[in-house]
């Protein structure tokens, strides 16, 4: 059984933001599996599939990004899912826009939603799809709750269908395939 989380901020005027990739990416997931992510509870919405033999769990949670931890663990603790087999799916100001980054483990990187989630788990290894939203010019948090340019959101609808196969990849054959698979793609080379 795998958990997959996307972190975003609920209502509409977070709706398609650079910080609710993550969303975006359960949406496009959801599409593919072709579940319904619409069940409340977990402090969030969340939708259940079989797919590739395992029970797939998607989930977004409604706590607002900064306490996304206290969504994913309650979810985690009832369908008890070991740490390995939850995939959390979010934004990265480090990361170009048409990038993503996939790992096993690691640490928050200065993002909050991810802090909560280590915080509440009390563990950094689990797999992570992390979405580049690119560098602020100027405020971080206008950057991050602002939207994209008509050009990045081209990108964007390709990386985020990317990151949708990246997660489908770990649960078919594991981490380190969709790693050497989804690492290399940089779709932002065709828009420098």
């Amino acid at each position: 059984m795998f958990l997959i989380v996307g972190l975003g901020n609920p209502g509409r005027d977070y709706e398609h933001t650079r910080h609710n990739v993550g969303f975006d990416a359960i949406d496009k997931l959801a599409e593919k599996l072709d579940v319904n992510v619409s069940k409340i509870k977990f402090k969030g919405l969340y939708g259940e599939t079989f797919f590739n033999g395992e029970k797939i769990i998607l989930l977004k949670p409604s706590t607002f990004m900064n306490l996304s931890g206290e969504s994913l663990i309650e979810a985690a603790s009832f369908f008890n899912i070991p740490e390995e087999k939850i995939i959390v799916i979010y934004d990265d100001v480090d990361i170009d826009v048409g990038r993503i980054r996939i790992r096993p483990s690691g640490s928050d990187g200065g993002h909050n939603g991810m802090k909560n989630i280590i915080y509440h788990l009390q563990s950094i290894n689990f797999p992570r799809i992390r979405i580049g939203i690119g560098k602020p010019k100027k405020d971080m948090v206008n950057h991050v709750l602002g939207r994209f340019t008509k050009d990045e959101q081209e990108i964007m609808d390709k990386i985020i269908d990317i990151a949708a196969d990246a997660a489908i990849e770990i649960v078919k054959n594991g981490v380190q395939s969709s790693m050497n698979k989804y690492n290399p793609v940089n779709l932002s080379q065709k828009y420098e």
